[in-house]
């Protein structure tokens, strides 16, 4: 038996220091770096991160008991035997179930004339044996009669392609679906994003990862030969930018879009003849997005080169570039995307913060027919839509307190279908439960909007514990959505809380670009104001606050708790990117060429290096007290290295002025996501949830 620890683990303090711009800054935990990374096997390294797991269970030991109460309440919520609604494409209907108790999909289809129900994938016999497991892309060719999947098996976010012959659902070994040849390798290796079939069913598009995981390169794979004989489609020269493909919704052109954070480009190539000279739409431009649609042999061009909320544009095959506004960029509205179908098109964008799906007729795109929700506050969008010819359009809803629902909405008599509520099998009636969306004033002046969820009865005289969470970076807005889980902590008196605050897109492009660059503390200083002021409107008090954020949410968390110690009574970073300024000048690093347009490049950028540093939870942590953390991490993590929340917390560790719990959990065998498994996932929620609870207690009790 392991005997216990006396006292948590203490990272040994090596000197390290480099100079740039003038400044020389001492990073004595740079050596939790394994050098041979992405490899680690670095003994000292391993040693510190297994030690602090270990100090992790020990400290868990004693909340396993709430813990398993919450996993099994969260776990009750969720229908084991789920499955998705079936939705034609071509001769098929196609559609996902759980079966009970298993941690992963099925995929099935029936032909639509007709006849047995097919298994086409089990992901939990290619999980079988595995510690991770996680489906990537998944498509099948035109004819229906060859299937294309991707896998990672240990969290790095290489993916492999397998293929599956659908005649017989079997994985190929030396025949094409019963034709005579051999394939050889079946297998491809490196891949990561979308893989998309020629027409005739005989070629594979895909990206490849270089070192740096960075898709550089689209090949093209002809089935029956090696992958070393696959011919290069496209190379993209800048460092910085990484491509990816996508088909067009007609399915005519295969688009192979390449950018950074700002600036992107596309080219078409015909899915008949994949390895015809590729149609440069237009020439990148510096801090010019754009995406490309096709109908007909015109071109549909979302961009945002003349209004920040973007424009759609058109532009014929012939003069690709020459592009005509269509439907102006408008302050109030915010255009996201836009899907055209043979005899309409959708546009999908927010009003005032709320999601909005219009109709539009090809003829008179101006006049638009505006789907209309029954909430205040919702998430709403078009869910999935294989079919160019289609009478009905299949959409997805929820809202905080409306769980998952599926739609068909009818285009001829204009009404919602519903096809499917998420169903709660322990129960759940929303009429118990109350939603707001609250505007709180930053320092700034700016109304920052809240969406809030809790229990009818929750008293609103500033005694109740509120849970805050955020992202708030790169443009992604987090919705007002519905989730099972979530009510373990409402059910115990919770006020639950999305802050809105400025690094997403919520309320506008703009919004995003408030909170980026030489202007990124607006989203720290959004998230602290928030609380306050939900502390000022008696929603809660200071100390009763618990905060969670991942990734970029997670360098929030470590920003919020440098700058604002004594409002949270416990904070949660999940994959925290808190090594900011170190990640930044680290060219080798799979991400940090592509993200300098995102936070800036303080290798060249003096002013940059100095702002960076300013915030960099990591550079910022100062002997002060800390609120108790939890903080999680994945070795094998490509997004937010592994030694980013291990140099954090034993930095944290040598400088904090309390004796407020601190505890880091780093997984072993998976990465940026946590693990892998629909069950994996709830039960490391319920840890996360049994740290919370646990710690509002002890505070409540040293009250």
């Amino acid at each position: 038996m392991t005997e216990p620890m006396k006292n948590p683990p203490i990272a040994e303090q090596r000197p390290h220091s480099y100079s740039r711009h003038g400044y020389t800054v001492s990073d004595p935990y740079h050596w939790l770096k394994d050098q041979s990374y992405p490899q680690v096997d670095d003994e000292d390294v391993l040693d510190y991160l297994k030690a602090e797991n270990r100090w992790f269970e020990q400290n868990m030991a004693d909340q396993k008991g709430l813990t398993e109460e919450l996993f099994e309440e969260m776990k009750a919520r969720i229908k084991e035997d789920e499955s998705s609604v079936p939705q034609k494409d071509g001769d098929w209907i196609y559609w996902t179930a759980f079966d009970e108790g298993a941690q992963y999909k099925k995929w099935y289809r029936r032909a639509v004339a007709g006849g047995a129900d097919f298994l086409i994938l089990d992901e939990n016999m290619l999980a079988k044996g595995k510690d991770y497991f996680r489906l990537g892309a998944l498509t099948i060719s035109k004819d229906g009669k060859l299937m294309a999947y991707s896998s990672d098996t240990n969290g790095s976010e290489r993916y492999t392609v397998k293929f599956r012959c659908l005649d017989d659902v079997t994985d190929l070994a030396d025949e094409v679906c019963g034709a005579s040849g051999k394939w050889g390798d079946v297998s491809i290796e490196g891949t990561i994003g979308n893989i998309v079939f020629s027409a005739d069913g005989t070629n594979l598009l895909y990206g490849l990862v270089n070192d740096n995981w960075r898709v550089d390169q689209i090949f093209m794979h002809k089935l029956g030969t090696e992958q070393s004989d696959d011919i290069l489609i496209y190379k993209e020269p800048e460092l910085g930018f990484s491509a990816g493909i996508g088909l067009t919704h007609s399915e005519q052109y295969i688009a192979i879009a390449t950018g950074d954070n700002e600036t992107s480009e596309v080219r078409l190539v015909p899915t008949d003849n994949p390895t015809a000279e590729p149609i440069l739409v237009s020439p990148r431009k510096k801090g010019r997005e754009y995406s490309v649609e096709e109908r007909d042999g015109t071109l549909y061009i979302l961009t945002n080169d003349d209004h920040v909320n973007f424009r759609l544009a058109t532009a014929s095959l012939d003069k690709p570039g020459e592009w005509t506004t269509l439907l102006a960029g408008s302050d109030a509205f915010y255009l996201t995307d836009m899907t055209p179908f043979k005899n309409f098109f959708v546009t999908e964008g927010r009003e005032n913060g709320l999601d909005q799906l219009e109709i539009r007729s090809y003829d008179t795109p101006l006049t638009a027919e505006r789907i209309a929700f029954p909430e205040a506050s919702y998430n709403a969008g078009l869910d999935d839509n294989p079919e160019y010819d289609v009478t009905k359009l299949r959409l997805s809803y929820e809202s905080m307190v409306t769980p998952d629902t599926v739609y068909d909405y009818h285009l001829a008599d204009k009404k919602l279908e519903t096809l499917k509520v998420q169903e709660i099998p322990s129960g759940y009636d929303a009429s118990e439960y109350a939603t707001e969306r609250v505007l709180i004033k930053a320092r700034d002046g700016v109304m920052v909007p809240v969406s809030l969820v809790y229990k009818k009865g929750t008293r609103l005289d500033g005694s109740a514990p509120l849970h805050l969470y955020a992202y708030g970076a790169y443009g992604y807005a987090v919705p007002p959505g519905f989730s099972t889980s979530r009510l373990s902590l409402v059910d115990r008196g919770f006020i639950y809380g999305i802050a809105h605050i400025r690094g997403g897109d919520d309320l506008g492009r703009d919004w995003y670009l408030q909170g980026k660059l030489m202007q990124r503390t607006n989203t720290f200083n959004d998230f602290v104001d928030v609380a306050k002021g939900l502390i000022a409107k008696d929603y809660t008090s200071k100390g009763r606050i618990t905060a969670s954020g991942g990734s970029a949410g997670g360098e929030l968390m470590g920003a919020i708790v440098n700058t604002d110690p004594e409002l949270w009574g416990a904070v949660v970073a999940h994959v925290p990117f808190v090594d900011v300024l170190n990640t930044m000048q680290d060219e080798s690093l799979p991400l940090t060429p592509g993200e300098w347009p995102e936070w800036g490049n303080p290798i060249t950028d003096k002013e940059a290096f100095e702002y960076i540093q300013s915030y960099s939870p990591y550079d910022q942590v100062s002997a002060q007290d800390y609120p108790p953390l939890l903080i999680t991490g994945g070795l094998n993590d490509p997004r937010v290295t592994y030694w980013e929340p291990a140099k954090w917390t034993a930095k944290l560790r040598a400088t904090k002025t309390d004796d407020n719990m601190l505890l880091m959990k780093i997984n072993m065998g998976a990465g940026h996501g946590g693990k892998s498994g629909r069950w994996n996932r709830v039960q490391e929620t319920a840890e996360e949830f049994a740290f919370i609870l646990w710690q509002m207690a002890m505070a409540e009790t040293q009250e």
